[in-house]
């Protein structure tokens, strides 16, 4: 250890006596060190203590208005992640005492009259622990925020990637992709106007991309017909919940399980008649009845090169006489409060799609 980085240590003197703080002083600049605080009030300890953050205090304990014990008790309560620096120095050197000083948090002791080479030797050997410990404090805190930052960094890179798959599927048959964008975005809304938990709002708003992933396994002449589709074209359409489902296994994490969860479930109905496993009420999960709402309304309103918008009041009233069948009743109450929101967002992602001449 360089040593310069004892004689640079913040030292602090509190001791009520001037000719005790004048022979402290004498000793640490006789031996090298530049950096000496001192007091002879106790009360100003603890703001001293806040302001310089000094390596090591040097502590009398028999001083009038606040004594070394009670310093320490303030000391303890500022230095919350550490232990506090203190080397008691006093005249009352008792075995009583000294139990007392070091249950009281005081590191070191040294009775008065005081040797001076001892007293240089004890110092030297705090600074070294103290030292260490904040090296090792300091790091453990680098590390903890590298390691926070990192997995901050991955969390961020799992929703771009779930987003913008999402983004890419929906492509397949919507050539902007803000079908995902909208959905996603009323499915927040509505999961904050449930008073469903903050993480889990966020959760529903970065897993709902992925919904219609599974329409990657759908054949064009199927997913794209413009036309009403045959039973059997029908069935094979429902296979993409399954397939997004399975797309979306194998992990565990919260996001992943949410959006798992949403693709299995967005097209189970409240009322037990919905695909693929004909799931009634809360069998469903909050994520799958969420973005089912969600995801009805914006399909019901927006326009696509095989079919004309909806109005939204059009498309309300569908869906009222849809409450208890289709969508959780509550659910549905919620989402119509959040309809001025909703159509904001609405006007911000529009799909906008070229006229083609027959």
């Amino acid at each position: 250890m360089n040593q310069n980085e004892y004689l640079d240590s913040k030292i602090l003197i509190v001791d009520d006596q001037a000719s005790n703080v004048i022979l402290l002083q004498q000793i640490l600049t006789q031996a090298g060190y530049t950096n000496i605080l001192s007091t002879q009030n106790p009360l100003e300890v603890l703001e001293l203590y806040k302001k310089h953050k000094p390596e090591l205090v040097l502590l009398d304990l028999n001083m009038p208005h606040l004594d070394g014990f009670g310093i320490m008790k303030q000391l303890k309560e500022v230095e919350t992640d550490s232990y506090i620096p203190v080397l008691v120095l006093t005249a009352v050197d008792h075995p009583t005492i000294r139990h007392r000083a070091l249950s009281a948090g005081a590191r070191d002791f040294l009775g008065k009259p005081l040797d001076v080479s001892e007293v240089v030797c004890r110092i030297r050997n705090m600074l070294e622990v103290r030292i260490l410990h904040n090296k090792h404090r300091n790091l453990n805190q680098i590390l903890e925020e590298q390691v926070r930052a990192r997995t901050q960094e991955l969390e961020e890179t799992r929703q771009e990637v779930i987003h913008r798959l999402g983004r890419a599927g929906e492509y397949r048959d919507n050539e902007t992709g803000n079908h995902v964008i909208r959905m996603s975005q009323f499915s927040f809304l509505l999961a904050r106007e449930m008073r469903l938990p903050a993480k889990q709002c966020l959760l529903i708003l970065n897993a709902s991309p992925m919904h219609d992933i599974g329409k990657i396994g759908i054949p064009d002449k199927i997913l794209l017909k413009p036309g009403k589709l045959e039973a059997d074209e029908w069935e094979i359409m429902k296979t993409h919940v399954n397939k997004g489902a399975e797309i979306l296994s194998g992990n565990d994490s919260k996001l992943m399980v949410a959006a798992r969860n949403i693709a299995q479930h967005h097209h189970e109905k409240w009322d037990g008649s919905g695909y693929p496993e004909g799931l009634s009420g809360e069998e469903i999960s909050i994520e799958g009845r969420v973005v089912a709402v969600c995801d009805v309304f914006d399909a019901l309103t927006s326009e696509r090169p095989y079919k004309k918008a909806w109005e939204v009041d059009d498309a309300v009233s569908w869906m009222q006489d849809q409450k208890g069948k289709h969508f959780q009743p509550e659910l549905l109450d919620a989402f119509i409060k959040t309809l001025p929101e909703v159509n904001k967002i609405r006007d911000e992602f529009t799909d906008t799609f070229e006229k083609v001449s027959p």
